[in-house]
This record gives C-alpha cells, sequence and structure tokens, in this order.
C-alpha cells in the first residue's frame, strides 16, 4: 500500500462507481420498519490509528440488527467464558439462510454458529444480569466504551421486530425446548430485539472495526476486552458472519466482517485498520449490495485479504 495515497478521493470514487449497484438488490420485507429505507443510500469509511475517512452516506443512522451479534457474543466470552457459551452454540458455518430452523432439529441440537438467528439467541441468553436492562446495559456498555458516546434504540424498529419476529420466536422456544436457552424466552427476544435495534452510521462501523483490529483496544488506548475475546469472535465473522455468504465473501474481499440487514458491513482488516460500508438494498442472503461492491473494489485496491 502506497504511503501517499489519498484515502479520501479513493472512497469517493469507489461511491460513485459502486452506488448503482442498488439497483440489484431490495428492501428487506419482513421487518416492516426497515421497508422505509432509502435503496440508492451508500457510504464507505476508513478507520486508521491516526485519522478517519469517509464518502458518501456515513453519518446516516441505521440499526445494528446482525451487526449486534459480534457485541452479545463478546460479552458472553468474557462473562461466562468460551466453554459455556459453546456448550449452547456451535462453531461451524452453515450453508442455510440466517433465520432457518432446520439445522436444530438436524444436527447436533444446538444452533451451528452464533452468527446466525438462532445462535444469536441462545447467546443472548448467556449474558448475566437480573433484569432485560441489566443485560442490555452490558452490551450497550461495550459500545458506549468503544464509541466514547451514549448509543440509544430506534424504538420504532424495535417495536416492529418484537411485534413481527414470529420466525424468531419459533426458533427461540425451539431452543428452549432443546436445552440451549437459559432463562425467560420472551425475555432473552426482548434483549435480542433491543440489541438489534441500536442505532449507528458508518463512521461508527468503521471506529469498531478498529476496535477489533487492534484486538480489544478504544480509541483513547484502553483494553476493553480480551484479545481472545476478540480473536475468537474475529474468527466466526470470517466463517459465518456474511451468512451463506461467507465464502465468496471471503474470496473476494478475503477480511473478517459482519452484515446486517439494515444494509451496513462492519470490516475488519487486523492490525492496521476498520473499514465499513451502508447501502440498504440487499441480494438474497440478506447482504448489502453495494457494500460488498464497494469492499471488494478496496480490497482490490489495497490488497488487504488476510489470505
Amino acid at each position: 500500500m502506497s504511503t501517499g495515497l489519498d484515502f479520501a478521493a479513493l472512497l469517493g470514487e469507489i461511491v460513485e462507481e459502486c452506488r448503482p449497484h442498488a439497483e440489484r438488490g431490495q428492501l428487506p420485507t419482513y421487518i416492516p420498519e426497515l421497508r422505509k429505507g432509502n435503496p440508492r443510500l451508500a457510504g464507505i469509511a476508513l478507520q486508521t490509528a491516526r485519522e478517519l475517512y469517509e464518502a458518501g452516506d456515513t453519518r446516516v443512522n441505521f440499526t445494528l440488527q446482525s451487526i449486534s451479534k459480534v457485541f452479545s457474543l463478546l460479552v458472553a466470552i468474557e462473562e461466562r467464558g468460551p466453554e459455556a457459551v459453546f456448550a449452547k452454540v456451535g462453531a461451524e458455518p452453515t450453508g442455510d439462510p440466517f433465520n432457518s430452523i432446520v439445522k436444530l432439529e438436524t444436527a447436533e441440537k444446538k444452533p451451528p454458529n452464533p452468527m446466525i438467528n438462532a445462535g444469536a439467541i441462545a447467546v443472548c441468553s448467556l449474558i448475566p444480569g437480573a433484569t432485560v436492562e441489566e443485560r442490555f446495559g452490558r452490551i450497550a456498555g461495550l459500545l458506549e466504551a468503544i464509541l466514547e458516546r451514549p448509543i440509544t434504540i430506534d424504538e420504532a424498529v424495535y417495536r416492529s421486530e418484537k411485534e413481527t419476529g414470529h420466525r424468531n420466536r419459533s426458533l427461540a422456544y425451539f431452543l428452549k425446548d432443546i436445552n440451549c436457552l437459559e432463562g425467560d424466552v420472551e425475555e432473552v427476544l426482548d434483549l435480542y430485539f433491543r440489541q438489534c435495534s441500536i442505532l449507528v452510521n458508518c463512521a461508527d462501523l468503521a471506529r469498531i472495526g478498529m476496535f477489533f483490529a487492534t484486538k480489544g483496544i478504544n480509541g483513547a488506548g484502553t483494553p476493553l476486552v480480551s484479545a481472545r475475546a476478540v480473536r475468537l469472535v474475529s474468527t466466526f465473522m470470517v466463517t459465518c458472519g456474511m451468512y451463506n455468504g461467507s465464502g465468496e465473501f471471503a474470496i473476494q474481499v478475503g477480511i473478517p466482517a459482519k452484515s446486517g440487514v439494515s444494509g451496513g458491513i462492519l470490516g475488519v482488516v487486523p492490525g492496521r485498520f476498520g473499514v465499513a460500508t451502508f447501502g440498504p438494498a440487499l441480494d438474497r442472503k440478506g447482504n448489502s449490495v453495494v457494500g460488498i461492491s464497494m469492499l471488494k473494489r478496496l480490497s482490490e485496491v489495497l490488497d488487504f485479504s488476510i489470505f
């Protein structure tokens, strides 16, 4: 990578080049509030050790959705330990959609990994706390320490998910039946819907990516979680973070990443920088069409594949 590279200009060129790809995607329909998004939005941000570079719609707020799974997993590993976590959830990729119930009944009687919905719901049940508010506070507190600012949730999206999340509710009750979910099912679901509804923007995600790139150290230089926990979660991001498109993404882009159906993608270039994209139009696997296009182009220019 050339030290004289103009990151700001590069990101601007990539946004303009890739924004038209939004026409190949669609807004998600199963969460009513997300149907209201603008499919033409596109943003990309790159956080280095010293500076944030960004282009496009990087300051538009959106909900974390499945990107939140990495934070609840970090908290669960730190608070309960890897052994307790992986007693309830597996560590293998799946070729099934992110909200599939198939493997719960046909595989090893536990979710294949913590990046699909069933696995993330099981992980939420492991977060310590006497109330939903206390458990959510642990997840929100980690995010606030990373971003060095308070976080909020999108109340409309939270209510929309809670009222229409019938598939997630069925997954949770199935998990309870096979002893992969601790505590009260509805409280665990409430925590899951809340974490999915946390508001961020593309620039925030790039800062979070840098937190992962530095093995758990925030911008102020404070270690927030163990390097071991970051390594485990980053590995899941490589193998499962882009749902059943993770293998293709590893070939085309080659970095740990986690997507969400609101259009965000969190990316990590270990030891170098955090990168993030935003584009609400999704492909059939639930990943941002524009986001993948932008990350693929950036990876080509900067040669940042870990493989």
